[in-house]
């Protein structure tokens, strides 16, 4: 399998030099784990006693991972990816809410974008997170089979609403929808809606995609047994296959609560469990579509090999790559200037809604060994390129 990821040219076509200078700035302070800490208190702090710090954190961070404040903000974005074949995914990242009037906010946004994907074919995917259409602790409560009250009964009842509403119009306009993963203590009650709307509208092909955090050593066994019931009762599975990115939460709270940690106990082990469950689907394409999530250089290469020996073609629509805006350039541009399907998750909002996604991706660039000193490898062999020219 040729090595195509070192192509610096083809990863930073896009980017000035300005703009690769202060990716390089970026990279460096996040480089550095005592800074993120002190950095992701001190901006927090700002933002909450609103300090005039949001043009900073816009000019800097912001821009860097996020298309914009509101949708519009993105497609000049969106339009210039495209022009290198970088499909996106308007991913509305406004986390934390807990009322009924955010969760119809979200509703109508997740819709929106719905329509945006309907009439662009630079945005193949809508995207939305479980807790932005209910409240966390009701996932939780379900999920451990708990009885709900009448007054959470009903709320309940809107949360599985909100989820066939937009469900229903991804399928009535055949946009496909990705449903991301949280925490395991919740993830049992999305998983069985996602499932409920899997059964609904994804008769014909998979529309309504789930999200598997393969950091879970359990999480292969379950995608085994969602295919045999999708092959009892007919439908097809989509599936968004990511690593995971709550490791120290999930860790940190087996061992609160004395249950053995859902987390695999070494990276190699996470690793494993990631290729054989891409393994597993490429396997059984007949009835899964998989948007394989991954900045991980291995795992991507693992599953060209698997579509070049299976004679799969590039541009198969059930197999599409996936990296978050702002990263891994280098496997995305790549990809796409190969004829591979690849998006890139571009996340928006207002700037204090979106601080901590933010904070969430710097402070996974810290603590993913390597992930950080590869974008600065890179980018340092890029700007030298340039300099030789």
């Amino acid at each position: 399998m040729e090595k195509i990821f070192n192509n610096t040219q083809v990863a930073f076509a896009l980017k000035s030099d300005t703009e690769l200078d202060r990716a390089y700035f970026l990279f460096k302070m996040i480089s550095n784990e005592p800074l993120v800490r002190i950095g992701a208190a001190v901006t927090n702090f700002a933002l909450n006693v609103n300090l005039p710090v949001e043009g900073l954190i816009r000019a800097t961070v912001f821009d860097h991972f996020c298309g914009g404040v509101n949708e519009n903000d993105c497609l000049s974005v969106v339009d210039k990816m495209y022009t290198k074949g970088v499909s996106s995914v308007l991913d509305y990242s406004v986390e934390g809410k807990e009322e009924e009037d955010q969760f119809d906010i979200a509703l109508k946004m997740t819709l929106k974008t719905i329509d945006f994907a309907k009439e662009r074919q630079a945005i193949p995917f809508a995207v939305f997170k479980p807790t932005g259409l209910g409240r966390f602790e009701l996932y939780e409560k379900l999920g451990e089979k708990q009885k709900l009250t009448p007054e959470e009964q009903a709320e309940w009842d809107r949360v599985v609403a909100r989820f066939d509403i937009v469900c229903s119009e991804a399928h009535k306009k055949d946009v496909a929808l990705l449903i991301d993963a949280e925490e395991s203590w919740m993830q049992d009650a999305a998983d069985d809606l996602v499932t409920e709307m899997m059964r609904k509208y994804n008769k014909e092909k998979a529309i309504v995609f789930n999200t598997l955090q393969m950091y879970r050593w359990d999480r292969l066994d379950y995608l085994k047994k969602l295919h045999e019931q999708a092959k009892k009762e007919g439908f097809f599975i989509g599936m968004k296959l990511v690593r995971g990115a709550y490791m120290e939460k999930e860790n940190d709270r087996a061992k609160d609560k004395g249950y053995p940690s859902p987390i695999c106990a070494t990276k190699e082990a996470t690793d494993v469990n990631y290729d054989a469950a891409v393994s597993y689907m490429v396997d059984h394409l007949e009835n899964m579509s998989v948007f394989a999530g991954t900045h991980n250089e291995e795992s991507t290469y693992f599953l060209m090999k698997l579509m070049e020996e299976k004679g799969i073609k590039t541009n198969d629509n059930r197999i599409w790559f996936g990296q978050l805006y702002g990263m891994s350039d280098n496997i995305s541009y790549n990809l796409a200037d190969h004829g591979y399907n690849v998006a890139k998750y571009l996340p928006f909002g207002p700037v204090k809604d979106v601080m901590p996604y933010l904070i969430r991706r710097a402070e996974e660039n810290t603590s993913v060994a390597g992930q950080t000193s590869r974008e600065l490898a890179l980018i340092k062999a890029e700007r030298k390129r340039r300099k030789g020219k």
